[in-house]
């Protein structure tokens, strides 16, 4: 067994990984976009630039996704860190050598797989829903268009990360041997030596007293802390101050009606009758006359449309849902295809249209009419739109007041108050760098508070300059009381030194105690003073302590008895006698089943890992800029 350990380290650092992290995630392959170079470009992959602005809506995007799925719990300081900024650099790299390869290469999505995909992610149960589909995309800023091109590509990034990663698995009888080991079973005794029994040996003076109090004089300290005032300016502090008239409201839905039309949709059925390419005059010609016999036969009978479709169509695809071919949008369709459908009225049937797949016989299966939406049902949100655009003008004259005002009027908070119509706020208990418990509340921002602890600030209680703490958020703010750091008396905090000290000395002995017992157990085979005998795995460790369980699974047992012996934090030291060896008599074949899964995951993740370096290679990355030192853009 350990002579295969020995060969296959690699395998076993998969083993151990499967056993110690319950789950990987792999990062994800995001789009690629290519823009000129700048001023600001971070770094060059396959000579096409990262800019400072990709980087920074990257950014955006990772901390609103994680914004959403965190909820209340979200802190963005947790995510303002060097090793988060390179990882994100790292993956944005990555997707950029892993694009210039997919273009290398010449993969492309067909249309048909693409209008699949569509379908599946937004048509959920029912029908697909052109208009459910454009209110989703225009909420993320995106228009069907944009929305093919961005979901064609993905598509085709996914082809080359699915090959390279279907390459990697683990040969069975690997991962057979690294499922035995982790399934198992040790019979073990234990032997524990609680701390509890070892404290009345030990006698704490006032001696260890002091020296534990001098050596740890951080654990005493109580920090800096200060009562402070402060007040907030942003946009919702001018949008409370903008009022718009009822023909303000008129004047703009007057001049961008075109934003509150619902345009005409039409759905479409199709019969092809496919024409391969090179056909000769003759093939072409029996085709046509081949859809125009279909045109008749319909023409005749409009509600048979789909059972012909079904029976007759070229298009395996469409056929089967009675030449469906959804909702027609711009640029969907071959253009001659695409004119056709336009000009039809609802059930009417269509000449034969040529296109570069052959003729198709077309109906338009749903119309619905381009619909204005009254001005009554937008008047709410036409009215927040110019109240938007009217303090986006004043935000500026505003701000430059905030900061004025608390910089000249140094001695209160009042003055600015008053002017602007904000509110005072107080805090207490508040320190000089950010704390948890003060969550997203405005002053708990490390800008802020290096304005607010200056040595100025706390000597002459002035107010702060106007600190810039998110996009469009000004905050300014005094010390009201102030209480320096201080670290509390040796008498006050006495007992507690002297129980922690009594703890550490009655673990020293229950180590030594052990370690004695274990070395004479190692000698003698004895199993005097054990509990019972329990049957243990990793999953089922009985009850035994999970650092102890560790080392049981880890002890060399080519000779039983084999002892081990842990010192367990908080608890004393253990002795542990293991008399048997086995593996369990019902195996488990669905956990060996998800195991080796799990191990094949893991190798082809690393087949992509070094496949994306070696892309980058290819694509000669160079970084230009370092990342490590940016700012975090908050967003709200």
């Amino acid at each position: 067994m350990f002579e295969f350990i020995r060969t296959h380290q690699r395998l076993m650092q998969i083993f151990l990984a499967i056993i110690i992290v319950p789950s990987f995630a792999f990062v994800g392959i995001g789009s690629y976009k290519s823009f000129g170079d700048d001023a600001n470009t971070i770094a060059k992959i396959d000579g096409k630039p990262l800019t400072q602005q990709e980087f920074d809506n990257a950014v955006r995007n990772q901390l609103d996704n994680y914004r959403q799925r965190l909820g209340a719990q979200f802190d963005q300081k947790m995510f303002d860190t060097p090793e988060f900024k390179q990882n994100l650099l790292d993956q944005l790299i990555a997707e950029r050598a892993i694009a210039a390869e997919v273009v290398r290469s010449h993969l492309t999505v067909s249309d048909t797989l693409l209008q699949r995909v569509i379908k599946e992610q937004f048509g959920g149960e029912g029908a697909f829903d052109m208009e459910r589909y454009k209110s989703i995309l225009a909420a993320q800023g995106m228009t069907p268009s944009m929305y093919d091109q961005r979901l064609r590509r993905d598509l085709t990034l996914q082809q080359l990360g699915n090959a390279i990663q279907a390459t990697g698995f683990a040969p069975r009888a690997v991962a057979k041997t690294l499922s035995d080991i982790g399934a198992q079973e040790r019979e073990v005794q234990e032997l524990l030596l609680p701390v509890a029994d070892f404290v009345p040996q030990v006698k704490v003076t006032d001696d260890m007293v002091k020296a534990f109090y001098d050596k740890n004089a951080k654990f005493f300290e109580v920090p800096e802390q200060a009562k402070i005032e402060y007040v907030v300016f942003n946009s919702d502090s001018v949008l409370s101050q903008i009022s718009v008239t009822d023909a303000d409201v008129a004047a703009y839905y007057n001049a961008n009606q075109a934003g509150f039309t619902t345009p005409e949709s039409r759905r479409a059925a199709h019969v092809l009758v496919a024409v391969k390419k090179g056909a000769s005059a003759a093939e072409v010609a029996a085709a046509k006359a081949k859809a125009e016999a279909i045109v008749a036969e319909l023409r005749k009978a409009p509600a048979d449309f789909a059972k012909v479709a079904k029976t007759k169509s070229d298009d395996a695809v469409s056929a089967e849902q009675g030449g469906d071919l959804d909702i027609v949008t711009k640029g969907a369709l071959p253009a001659p295809v695409e004119a056709a459908v336009m000009k039809l009225k609802q059930g009417e049937i269509s000449d034969a249209v040529q296109s570069e797949y052959g003729f198709h016989v077309l109906t338009v299966t749903a119309l619905k009419p381009a619909v204005v939406k009254p001005l009554d049902e937008v008047k709410t949100e036409v009215a927040a739109v110019l109240k938007k655009q009217k303090a986006a003008k004043k935000y500026s004259e505003m701000a430059e007041t905030f900061s004025n005002t608390v910089y000249e009027q140094a001695d209160s908070l009042k003055p600015v108050a008053d002017k602007l119509g904000l509110k005072i706020e107080t805090a207490v208990n508040v320190s000089r760098t950010p704390g948890p418990a003060a969550g997203a509340a405005p002053y708990n921002n490390a800008k802020f508070l290096t304005a607010l602890f200056s040595n100025e600030s706390i000597s002459s209680k002035r107010n702060t300059e106007a600190v810039e703490t998110a996009p469009s958020t000004l905050v300014a703010g005094r010390i009201v009381e102030f209480k320096p750091a201080t670290k509390r008396p040796l008498a006050e905090v006495d007992a507690a030194i002297r129980q922690r000290v009594t703890m550490e000395e009655a673990a020293k002995l229950a180590a030594k105690s052990g370690a004695d017992k274990l070395a004479a157990f190692k000698k003698s085979g004895d199993a005097a003073g054990f509990a019972g005998a329990k049957l243990v795995s990793r999953s089922k460790p009985e009850g035994i302590n999970g650092l102890a369980m560790q080392e049981i699974m880890k002890a060399d047992t080519t000779k039983l008895p084999a002892y081990v012996g842990v010192d367990v934090p908080g608890m004393g030291y253990g002795v542990y006698r293991i008399s048997k060896v086995q593996q369990p008599a019902v195996q488990d074949e669905e956990r060996r089943k998800a195991e080796a899964e799990q191990i094949n995951n893991i190798v082809a993740q690393q087949e992509m890992h070094d496949y994306i370096e070696l892309l980058k290679q290819k694509a000669k990355v160079k970084i230009l800029k370092p990342i490590a030192t940016a700012t975090v853009v908050e967003v709200k």
